[in-house]
């Protein structure tokens, strides 16, 4: 057993160290199990062997630990998933804490369920709270650490609830000068945060432990799924205290979902929305005077203090909004989570800070996973700022900015297809999702102006028409000179806006003469933005634009 094993066996409580863990299943091996004394039969609807529910899972997933490592950058051995991060503090406590005699810091206020966590394991606590600017007081953690045999030091970065980050030297200068005491950080708002993550501390530090969650960030919260992230002796050590199946299959694949490859562009997108929200709420609410205190945050929430605790309750309750009431940890103190823009229009005009009938911009996310690819969509027809595409084909990434650009729309469109086949599949799956997320932002139609009408481009004119009335019909006239521009097939540009008709319910028709193929495909990508951009616009009313009253 190398050193650094035997150092954790040191520190863990002696019965952790020595007893055998319960032998769990690893990951499947393809094999005929006659071991578990379970169902050989997946329960209804689904049919045998397809759900897998009837088997029981590894004790950490292998696809899933493999999509964690690369999401957190750490090797896989280096994780220890469970149920949230709060089952990660339980473990960890249950496996070096021992019960009235190991004792852990704790630098309120913080995450209240350290607290939870340390008096259920029966361990010591030790307090030293945050200073008058809500700062870790550097030089009292020091000294208690000095005055106190602490077994595990629990901190907050960014710390619940105050939003603000601890010093990377200050974590750093811990762990060297306390190599047998286990210096934890909850990292549970760190991909909101400037700061980024301590993880490439751990390699130089066996004593650093991270907690991370899915649930913030990643909106995951009610799947219940966490991690801890150590060194492989710590984390084998907690290994033996996890119980054997501690990730059902529909939490395993619900994360494997939610954090596919084509997704992760419409987390980046809501990130940067939410981090913008954030500055807007951080610059607008200090103007309400019953807020005298805002704080500053690297958190996906606000604290602050209030100037009329009652007034502020009263008036957010006529508007059925609730905030996390900290008064009887911090006095006069709340906390407010950033929402979704619209949520926060909600906020502001019930603190009188904005108008309430200010209009909401139109997003929708779409999501489709076939055999052939896995597509992720977020449209805003409002706000044309954010653009990001990704499809493995350069050319076509090309046509669908134009689109955005021309239409005065945000897009956000990540298409993981079967480009060793050909391109057929990532184009035609990309337009049905691009459709479907349209048709959805467009809700009812009311205040649109439904119709959109050409496009010259050097020696290429391309006539576009488009009505967004519900009903998909397509016409396609134009012969190209070439039969590819690139990887693109030139054959697959109408069928694009064939599938696309389809999925939004609209008629488009586009009538195209030219001399170059390049342009022809791109006239037709440009002239269907400008068609959308006064077909998808609101005018003044909220008419529904047709005498059916209903599109």
């Amino acid at each position: 057993m190398s050193s650094d094993f035997e150092w954790a066996n040191r520190i863990a409580r002696p019965v952790i160290a020595e007893f055998k863990a319960y032998s769990a299943r690893g990951a499947s091996t393809g094999a005929l199990h006659l071991d578990a004394n379970e169902s050989p039969w997946s329960p209804p609807p689904a049919g045998p062997r397809e759900s897998g529910y009837n088997r029981y899972p590894a004790q950490q997933p292998s696809a899933l630990m493999a999509r964690l490592s690369g999401l957190y950058g750490v090797p896989s051995q280096n994780i220890l998933l469970g149920r949230g991060a709060d089952e990660a503090l339980d473990v960890l406590l249950r496996t070096f804490c021992e019960a009235r005699q190991d004792k852990v810091l704790i630098c309120p206020p913080s995450f209240g369920y350290f607290n939870v966590a340390a008096q259920v394991q029966g361990a010591g606590i030790v307090t030293v709270p945050l200073d008058d600017n809500f700062d870790i007081d550097q030089a009292g953690v020091k000294q208690a650490l000095k005055d106190n045999a602490v077994k595990v030091v629990m901190l907050c970065s960014p710390n619940n609830p105050t939003g603000n980050s601890i010093s990377r030297k200050f974590v750093a200068e811990l762990c060297s000068m306390n190599p047998n005491t286990l210096i934890l950080v909850d990292e549970a708002y760190v991909e909101f945060s400037p700061m980024g993550s301590l993880s490439d501390l751990m390699p130089a530090n066996r004593n650093l432990v991270l907690t991370r969650t899915l649930s913030k960030a990643y909106g995951l919260a009610g799947v219940r799924a966490g991690a801890a992230l150590a060194n492989p002796e710590i984390i084998n050590l907690m290994l033996k205290v996890l119980p054997p199946y501690p990730v059902p299959r529909p939490v395993e694949q619900a994360v494997i979902t939610a954090l596919a490859a084509s997704a992760m562009a419409v987390h980046d997108a809501r990130m940067e929305i939410w981090k913008v929200e954030r500055t807007r709420l951080l610059g607008a609410l200090p103007a309400c005077d019953l807020i005298e205190t805002i704080y500053p945050s690297n958190a996906n929430f606000i604290l602050l203090k209030a100037a009329d605790e009652d007034a502020l309750l009263k008036k957010l309750a006529r508007f059925n909004i609730k905030i996390r009431d900290f008064r009887n940890k911090i006095a006069g103190h709340f906390r407010i989570s950033v929402g979704m823009p619209e949520e926060n229009d909600l906020l502001l005009a019930a603190l009188g800070l904005i108008d309430q009938e200010s209009k909401k911009d139109r997003t929708a996310e779409e999501f489709r996973t076939t055999k052939e690819t896995d597509i992720s969509v977020r449209v805003n027809l409002d706000d044309p700022s954010g653009v990001n595409i990704e499809t493995g084909l350069g050319f076509f990434d090309h046509m669908l900015e134009q689109i955005a650009k021309h239409s005065g729309m945000g897009l956000t469109l990540k298409c993981a297809g079967d480009l060793h086949i050909d391109s057929h599949h990532s184009v035609e799956d990309t337009a049905l999702a691009l459709g479907a997320a349209l048709k959805t932002a467009l809700g009812n139609k009311a205040g649109i102006g439904r119709y959109g009408f050409v496009m010259p481009m050097d020696e290429t004119q391309a006539k576009v028409a488009i009505d967004l009335s519900g009903r998909p019909s397509f016409t396609f006239k134009g012969d190209f000179p070439s039969q590819a521009v690139g990887e693109f097939a030139a054959e697959m540009c109408p069928h694009f806006f064939q599938s696309l008709s389809q999925s939004l319910g609209a008629s488009i028709q586009i009538d195209v003469a030219g001399d170059n193929t390049h342009h022809m495909i791109e006239a037709c990508f440009k002239g269907v933005g400008r068609a959308l951009r006064p077909a998808i616009s609101r005018g003044p009313t909220t008419d529904i634009p047709s005498t059916k009253g209903v599109i």
